[in-house]
């Protein structure tokens, strides 16, 4: 009998379908950007003649399929457009991390071989130091209103200019779906940053993911303000997904970071729709219960890039907000897992399975390995170790061949995140596989003990690195922020005395060390790195086996 085929179209899953519905279905629908002198507003409908003429000034310019083209920019309407016109045209977007060292900027330029650079008036100084360090870059064009004032780089061209003296059509050439769409670099806290490649296939199919409700929901309803910046992780996917659902797009520009002007933009824009990492959500959170000022359209607030600490969740209950965990990194797209929870659990439980990354998102698969001998260890919420994943936006290897070892000979892709997972599948992420705590032969989790320190009413963060131990190989030392209005007041002892019934006594760390704040990382991370580059030796006494009152 002879087989029976599938008799659907060949459709190419390109990020022109996205132009597509941008152009036909939703022309009127807003895009509000926060500019230097004020907001500025255009729809959908006024943007894709702009779209046009970008990718025939870019055409003109050289850039031809294949070609990276760079941006250094803030979340804005300006970059939207890159964000449609140079994958569409069949060349290659690629977002640079502004909070990068001059020197990791210039490795990741040179390895993208980038042909064309797009950078905000007020990242200039971010790129004068560049000058004359990244030779493939062909053009330089100033995102502004105008030719710079303050003196940018030689030949420099001006946005604006060059979008004006085009066309507003363009005959948008069929792409393969396999063709490069995007790219990102991770952010380079160990050795070089490397780049992930994204195809048109996987952030079409990553899109779909963001729009499912299981997992961020979006929706054509929504008004959207993604505070994850636009270079991390193509802003989440949530620049294609606002466009395929039709969602207002609203974007914080250089103000990103204030949470009075977060607060107010929302207020004004009647934002339902908010994302970005915990340490953006902190500011908010204080500024709120400072002023007394809610925000009651805001349904969801998706926090990721780390774990969230229990008080910032309960905080924020509290203020009206609804945290949404989600995990993922640049090589899952990067949506990996949602922790939706829906009616009929305990308060307890909800908010317990809340706290967890959740569930891995449709069209993922998840594993954990032991570290060691690389054996599948069981969904029982004991066991824990490496979590593998793949699917249809997940990386399969690096930009030039960085890392091989990254993926396993059986095709996962391994993310040096910690975790144990839930007989129904919850994700609870212990650790990064450097971040572990080896001591006696037990492994501690930084992670969760970070999270029951921050849970101590005078405690505002909180770091825990493993340090070197005669005897017991490592323990922990928790490096302490303590809030304002404890500065001084919080000593080791009453934070350890405060863990005693919250961990295991091998958990107990030897040291609290308060500090003035903990090093982060580009994306908001804690830089446990720099702690441990700085961190002086424990100073356990060996006769008590107790820890030394220490403040560093």
């Amino acid at each position: 009998m002879a087989a029976v085929e599938g008799l659907m179209q060949d459709y190419e899953l390109s990020l022109q379908h996205v132009l597509w519905r941008i152009e036909r279905l939703h022309q009127k629908k807003e895009v509000v950007t926060k500019r230097n002198d004020g907001v500025h507003r255009t729809t959908y409908g006024e943007m894709v003649p702009r779209i046009n003429r970008l990718a025939r000034a870019l055409k003109r310019l050289g850039v031809k399929p294949g070609d990276r083209v760079a941006t250094l920019a803030w979340n804005t309407d300006r970059h939207l457009e890159l964000y449609y016109a140079v994958p569409c045209m069949g060349a290659v977007l690629h977002t640079l991390n502004l909070r990068l060292f001059p020197q990791h900027l210039e490795f990741i330029v040179n390895d993208a071989q980038d042909k064309v650079l797009f950078v905000d008036q007020t990242l200039l100084p971010l790129l004068k130091p560049l000058e004359g360090k990244i030779p493939s870059i062909q053009t330089y064009v100033l995102l502004a209103d105008g030719p710079s004032k303050d003196g940018g780089v030689t030949g420099m061209l001006d946005y604006e200019s060059l979008v004006a003296a085009e066309s507003d059509s363009y005959p948008w050439p069929k792409l393969s779906e396999r063709m490069a769409a995007a790219m990102c670099y991770t952010s380079g806290t160990t050795g070089n940053p490397k780049g992930v490649v994204y195809s048109h296939r996987s952030q079409f199919i990553h899109t779909m993911g963001v729009l499912q409700r299981d997992n961020l929901g979006v929706s054509e309803g929504d008004a959207i303000l993604p505070v994850v910046p636009m270079f991390h992780a193509n802003s989440w996917g949530l620049p294609y997904a606002i466009g395929m659902a039709g969602a207002k797009a609203v974007f914080a520009g250089r103000f990103s970071a204030d949470p009075k002007s977060l607060v107010e933009l929302a207020e004004e824009e009647d934002v339902t729709f908010l994302a970005g990492v915990p340490t953006v959500w902190l500011g908010l959170a204080a500024y709120l219960k400072e002023t007394g000022k809610r925000l009651p359209k805001v349904t969801t607030v998706v926090c990721g890039g780390s774990a969230i600490p229990r008080s910032l969740m309960e905080t924020m209950d509290s203020v009206g907000l609804r945290m949404l965990h989600a995990w993922g990194m640049t090589e899952t797209s990067p949506l990996g897992s949602v922790a939706r929870v829906y009616p009929g659990h305990s308060p307890e439980e909800e908010i317990r399975l809340r706290l967890t990354q959740g569930r891995v998102a449709p069209g993922v698969e998840i594993r954990i390995t032991d570290p060691v001998s690389g054996e599948e260890l069981p969904w029982d919420g004991v066991a824990f170790g490496e979590i593998q994943v793949r699917g249809p936006w997940i990386a399969r290897g690096y930009h030039n061949g960085y890392d091989p070892d990254k993926m396993t000979e059986d095709g996962w892709f391994r993310t040096g995140d910690v975790a144990k997972m839930s007989p129904d599948g919850y994700i609870q992420i212990v650790d990064r596989t450097k971040d572990v705590i080896k001591s006696g032969g037990e492994w501690i989790s930084s992670v969760e003990l970070e999270n029951a320190v921050m849970a101590h009413p005078k405690i505002l963060e909180a770091a825990v690195i493993g340090l070197p131990h005669p005897k017991w190989d490592e323990r922990p030392v928790v490096f302490a922020v303590a809030k304002p209005e404890f500065k001084g007041q919080v000593t080791q002892e009453e934070v350890i005395e405060y863990l005693k019934d919250k961990v295991a006594k091998w958990w107990l760390p030897d040291e609290v060390r308060f500090i003035d704040e903990v090093p982060k990382t580009s994306v908001g991370k804690f830089d446990k790195k720099v702690l441990r580059a700085g961190a002086a030796a424990i100073t356990t006494s060996q006769k008590e086996g107790t820890p030394q009152a220490t403040r560093n």
